[in-house]
């Protein structure tokens, strides 16, 4: 099941459990995941792209690793809602785990890695590791976003 409704996918849990948000890119799926009671959401990994198999492989990993019960993937729309290419490629992304067997929720990214990233320039991360924590970062504040919109 794929969705872009909070409340139907949280419907899937009724109690609770750990999520997985992912953040993915071209080169790169940044992952974090969150407690099982949905209060907080923490970076995990990223994930080099290579072949799709093998990049399902390393995210088949990463959700066992945490009991995953449900993944959150950031939905790249456009500033005024409408899809993009990159949308496109990420409800095809999206439509590709679906054997995982695990509900979706697509949530609109919007601002996430800008967002991230001044936090980190504000937090004087340096440039180099600004590059390699910034997508599991940017996982984890999409991540956090559908959390809160779910336990409000």
């Amino acid at each position: 099941m794929i969705t872009t409704a909070a409340p139907d996918f949280a419907a899937h849990f009724p109690t609770g459990g750990r999520l997985a948000g992912l953040d993915v890119g071209t080169k790169t799926i940044g992952v974090a995941t969150c407690d099982v009671n949905w209060s907080f959401a923490t970076p995990d990994k990223t994930i080099k792209r290579t072949k799709f198999t093998a990049d399902l492989d390393a995210l088949k990993a990463a959700l066992a690793a945490h009991s995953i019960v449900g993944l959150v993937v950031g939905l790249p729309l456009n500033m005024d809602g409408t899809d993009s290419p990159r949308t496109q490629s990420t409800r095809a992304f999206a439509r590709n785990l679906l054997p995982l067997g695990l509900p979706i929720l697509l949530w609109d990214e919007r601002w996430s890695t800008a967002a991230v990233e001044r936090a980190m320039i504000a937090a004087d991360v340096s440039r180099a590791k600004r590059a390699d924590r910034i997508d599991s970062a940017a996982a984890a504040f999409i991540l956090q976003g559908a959390i809160d919109a779910m336990t409000r």
